[in-house]
């Protein structure tokens, strides 16, 4: 076979690889005075924002304050929150919900005169319409999340993406998945920096190259690295493992939020029952109906999530129970059907009626705290390359993300990253020549089960080994399984025509290491991560950096 003759080259001003919730965001910031391809791996609407039930934090209450907002944070965060990321994401929340609003997202409201209701004070709906409703998630102390009922991440997906559609300056490109970044390393020219990337068409089976001043990885977490998680199936690292291999540092990799209250039911796929519930008063209970939370945490059910789902993760190990329920049966139907429609409809197809009973849930992975090192204008170590949203850490979370901050994450560190190449960009030439993919050497597998196999054992082992409540003779074990499956599947990809399992495959691979070795990293528990060799949290926080072997050696700015 010769170089891919159906290579088509497409020369772009910034690519954004990513089609949620930071990557339109960024696009629509940016479209105004450039080009822009947004990539996405299947249809739009199938990642993560689309289902995100929760909310958006932000201070908009009389009652609340940046500095509490700031406070409850960095208490989440468990010592490990960079300070000055947190005031920055914080101070510009409220410029983001109303850059929302006028987008069109929209949010649930509240009758002005209700004084029982959380509401918005400052006027961000237009004068016909009420304020916006606020309500309370698990470690916040004051009721500062937006929302949309319980689907806000679909009302804003459903806005920003009709948004783009819209402008001339912005193509959606779907069923498309990007294989590895371009760079002036790889093409052997000098002062390295990100030129585009190539992308892999999953219905034409062409891979293409797409040139861009800027490229911008927007494309979730990892947490299909677990068998259970409440994440869509296009969540497997892509970015983090795309800018690794480029040189590029990540750092907390070890810190997973597991999601507490996923619903358990054989034929419900991983569907999230949001903490908005227990902000709105639902209990956690055992079989029997006893509550327990009390016992780990004096903030009850309010208590953090990692807290809540290591305390479930306990509870059904010591009874040998396969779920716990979620009971908020004692609220007024009425109550139920209009602030949780989605919950209510989707349980009620599974023959349960959460006006009545009680919902079985379990713990689920749901969140990449860490991710690829970026500064607060979202650069990672790689000139031109920028991530935003799950895939980046930008220091907000520290060893655990507080409910409904990461959103909000998406929008600032996508405005932060929009007015940074807005200017740069008239100094930013695009690359002159990117040579095409070349499957010269690589034939058409007749043995996909390999990749099948190893997907489902690789799933299957992060979960036992490196999952809630970890020990480090667990982590060694998935160490010496994961350099089994990277040996495998590189030997794989170099043989073999892509596939998006395939390409999938590698990426979960990788991160999946970099999870395993920031773990053993660790010798402490602090929040998300919890070890059963080292119990105690130590005296001082520190980040778990890891560096890759080609590191391009222009360290961003500490976040």
């Amino acid at each position: 076979m010769s170089p891919n003759n159906n290579t088509s080259v497409y020369d772009y001003d910034i690519l954004v690889i990513g089609s949620g919730a930071a990557g339109l965001t960024l696009a629509l910031k940016t479209a105004d005075f450039a080009k822009v391809a947004v990539i996405s791996k299947g249809e739009l609407s199938q990642g993560a924002t689309f289902w995100a039930q929760g909310g958006i934090a932000a201070v908009l209450d009389d009652n609340d304050s940046i500095d509490a907002h700031i406070a409850d944070t960095l208490d989440s965060g468990a010592g490990l929150c960079h300070k000055d990321m947190v005031s920055h994401v914080v101070e510009n929340s409220s410029e983001c919900v109303k850059w929302l609003v006028e987008q069109g997202v929209p949010f649930t409201t509240v009758d002005p005169h209700d004084a029982k209701a959380g509401a918005a004070r400052e006027p961000l709906q237009p004068d016909n319409l009420a304020p916006l409703h606020l309500t309370q998630e698990g470690g916040h102390s004051h009721r500062r999340i937006i929302h949309a009922t319980d689907a806000t991440g679909r009302a804003v997906f459903e806005t920003l993406a009709a948004k783009a559609r819209e402008h001339r300056n912005i193509d959606l490109i779907e069923n498309c998945i990007a294989i590895d970044l371009i760079t002036h390393s790889k093409l052997g020219l000098a002062g390295n920096q990100c030129a585009g990337a190539y992308i892999f068409n999953t219905q034409t089976g062409t891979v293409n190259v797409f040139k861009a001043r800027f490229v911008v990885l927007a494309t979730g977490g990892a947490s299909k690295a677990y068998l259970f998680t409440t994440n869509p199936d296009g969540a497997t690292g892509d970015g983090i493992a795309m800018a690794w291999r480029a040189g590029c540092r990540v750092a907390n990799m070890e810190f997973n939020q597991f999601h507490p209250t996923c619903l358990y039911h054989p034929h419900a796929k991983s569907f999230l029952i949001t903490e908005a519930l227990r902000g709105e008063g639902a209990l956690l209970e055992l079989p029997d109906g006893t509550r327990f939370m009390s016992k780990f945490d004096e903030r009850g059910e309010l208590a953090p999530r990692d807290i809540v789902a290591r305390a479930i993760d306990h509870e059904m190990k010591r009874l040998g129970c396969d779920c716990v329920f979620l009971n908020i049966s004692h609220k007024a139907p009425e109550f139920i059907k209009e602030h949780f429609p989605t919950i209510y409809s989707k349980c009620l197809k599974f023959g349960i009626d959460i006006t009545r009973d009680r919902i079985p849930v379990v713990p689920a992975a749901h969140y990449t705290c860490g991710g690829v090192m970026v500064d607060r204008k979202s650069r990672t170590d790689l000139p031109n390359l920028y991530a935003i949203g799950e895939t980046s850490f930008t220091g907000l979370h520290g060893a655990n993300r507080m409910a409904s901050n990461s959103l909000l994450e998406c929008f600032v560190l996508a405005f932060s990253a929009s007015d940074d190449i807005r200017e740069k960009f008239s100094s930013t030439p695009s690359t002159a020549h990117i040579p095409a993919w070349d499957d010269s050497l690589v034939t058409r597998s007749s043995e996909e089960i390999i990749v099948a196999h190893n997907w489902d054992e690789l799933r299957r082992f992060m979960w036992a080994y490196v999952g809630i409540v970890r020990k480090d003779e667990r982590l060694q074990r998935a160490r010496r399984r994961l350099q089994l499956l990277e040996q495998e599947t590189t030997d794989y990809y170099k043989h073999y025509i892509v596939s998006k399992d395939l390409l999938e495959l590698r990426n979960l691979v990788l991160v999946s290491g970099l999870i395993v070795e920031s773990a053993l990293a660790r010798k402490e528990s602090r929040g998300l991560h919890f070890s059963l060799d080292y119990p105690e949290t130590l005296s001082e926080g520190k980040d778990t950096v890891l560096v890759p072997e080609n590191c391009v050696h222009v360290p961003v700015t500490s976040p």
